[in-house]
């Protein structure tokens, strides 16, 4: 079993940035990349972006292109969201998600593991 556990989450004004970690242990090379969604009170589980293990293939919401960006280590053990001009409305618990399937998706459900999430607040 796959075990991912986030931090770097917290409070932050307006235009401030912030770096997630998302920590793997367990099997990781069972999986093939690693994903980064939130949630919002009273809103969907939302993708925010994806980097495979291996070659390092991104993708990115709307939201997030342009402002950050997702990498990894090579070892498959750490992924990183590094987020830039974070605006009030970005406040979210952010997850990662780690998806055994070689296919891309932006979907939450094809998502096989998952960690426990970690708050991001942006506000003055």
């Amino acid at each position: 079993q796959v075990q991912l556990v986030e931090s770097g989450g917290g409070l932050v004004q307006p235009g401030g940035s912030l770096r997630l970690s998302c920590a793997a242990s367990g099997p990781t090379s069972s999986t093939y990349g690693v994903a980064w969604f939130r949630q919002a009170p009273g809103k969907d589980r939302e993708f925010v972006s994806y980097i495979a293990w291996s070659h390092g293939t991104t993708y990115y919401s709307d939201s997030a292109k342009g402002r950050w960006r997702t990498s990894r280590d090579g070892a498959r053990k750490t992924a990183y969201l590094q987020m830039n001009t974070l605006k009030p409305e970005d406040t979210a618990v952010y997850f990662c998600a780690a998806i055994r399937s070689y296919a891309f998706t932006d979907k939450a459900e094809e998502y096989d593991y998952w960690g426990q999430g970690t708050q991001v607040t942006v506000s003055t």
